[in-house]
């Protein structure tokens, strides 16, 4: 891709928003605070029955309001941008964060900064969670962290463009919606493919089939909501998860989705070892009268807590304290195999994907 200068590069922020009266405000303050502010922000009101729409123009912002949109956040995007693509030039940049998300002031220049070279098509954020949730809410956000720091030791090389916030060269978006015409990508025409349940996992591996390169430069972050219970969080994980499975399945094997797949395999022996883990514990006490650690699971009992322990600790002694209680921990890590567990089925079975 050409450079892109950075004086005259021009960005346009787009927010698809359904029903996020209560932090729109906040996502456009951190547009507004950005060391290098969008020139245009544009809320998507998708189907909302709350004032989204009349906070965000009461803020000074564009609002689009869809119109008979049945395909959530990705057919809300598709609506805006399947105009605007046509208007936007080399110079120009799309930006597009979730209405939960508030991104930090150095993110817009992080992102132009990292784009300017002409190396990278898209750029992602990092995130860390917000407020609330209880035990729940503490749960993911020591799991944003880990994430965060595995992206900062990969030197920024992230698997996804997360949809909390991405920068895209507009000529990435015009090159994804060209090969999808062209039968070259899934989809139908539009940027992002509304079949699929994970819209952004989707668009990372177009762009990557087009022989495009993504970075998550470590001064993209920002903050973004957690879920504030276990039912909203097993229905966002499984929508996560068996959404990347499906989103393989189009792409098939290539050279690109063959380290997605490994991902996938390692997470399926992932389920396997947890729960002989917990097989070979309850059989110690329930059948064998009492607890006996054979030599392979103290180890891996001790790694786990080490690992555990030092990848949560940029968020303090208390919350490093919390991950070396082994049972606190594990709650979390079988409930994700849970979920895993669940996706794998469904996504064998060829259930009907739906949100």
């Amino acid at each position: 891709m050409p450079p892109l200068p950075i004086r005259r590069a021009r960005v346009t922020a787009l927010i698809p928003a359904h029903d996020e009266a209560g932090q729109i405000a906040d996502s456009i303050a951190s547009l507004r605070g950005q060391e290098h502010a969008p020139d245009r922000v544009i809320v998507i009101a998708d189907n909302c029955a709350d004032a989204t729409a009349d906070i965000a123009r009461s803020l000074g912002v564009e609002v689009v309001e869809t119109a008979g949109n049945a395909h959530k956040k990705a057919g809300a995007l598709n609506q805006v941008l399947d105009g605007l693509l046509g208007t936007l030039g080399p110079d120009d940049v799309v930006l597009v964060m979730d209405a939960d998300s508030a991104l930090d002031p150095g993110f817009v220049r992080a992102g132009l900064e990292t784009l300017a070279a002409g190396r990278y098509a898209a750029v992602g954020g990092t995130f860390t969670g917000k407020d609330g949730g209880g035990l729940v809410g503490m749960f993911q956000r020591n799991e944003y962290v880990r994430y965060a720091r595995d992206v900062r030791r990969l030197k920024g090389r992230a698997l996804v463009l997360t949809g909390t916030a991405t920068m895209f060269r507009a000529l990435t978006l015009q090159r994804v919606v060209e090969a999808r015409r062209a039968g070259r990508l899934p989809g139908a025409g539009h940027v992002y493919d509304v079949r699929v349940l994970t819209e952004d996992n989707e668009l990372t591996l177009a762009i990557l089939h087009l022989g495009l390169r993504i970075l998550a430069p470590a001064r993209c972050t920002l903050k973004t909501e957690v879920m504030l219970t276990w039912r909203d969080l097993f229905r966002q994980r499984l929508r996560w998860k068996r959404g990347a499975l499906e989103n393989l399945t189009d792409y098939g094997w290539t050279k690109v989705t063959r380290p997605y797949w490994g991902r996938q395999l390692f997470s399926l022996a992932g389920v396997l070892v947890i729960f002989a883990y917990l097989t070979t514990t309850v059989w110690s006490i329930a059948v064998a009268g009492g607890l006996r650690i054979h030599p392979v699971w103290a180890a891996v009992t001790v790694i786990f807590i080490v690992e555990r322990v030092v990848t949560v600790r940029a968020r303090g002694p208390r919350h490093m304290l919390v991950a070396a209680l082994l049972f606190v921990e594990m709650v979390f890590d079988v409930f994700l195999q849970v979920v895993q567990a669940k996706a794998f089925w469904e996504a064998a079975w060829r259930r009907e994907r739906k949100w």
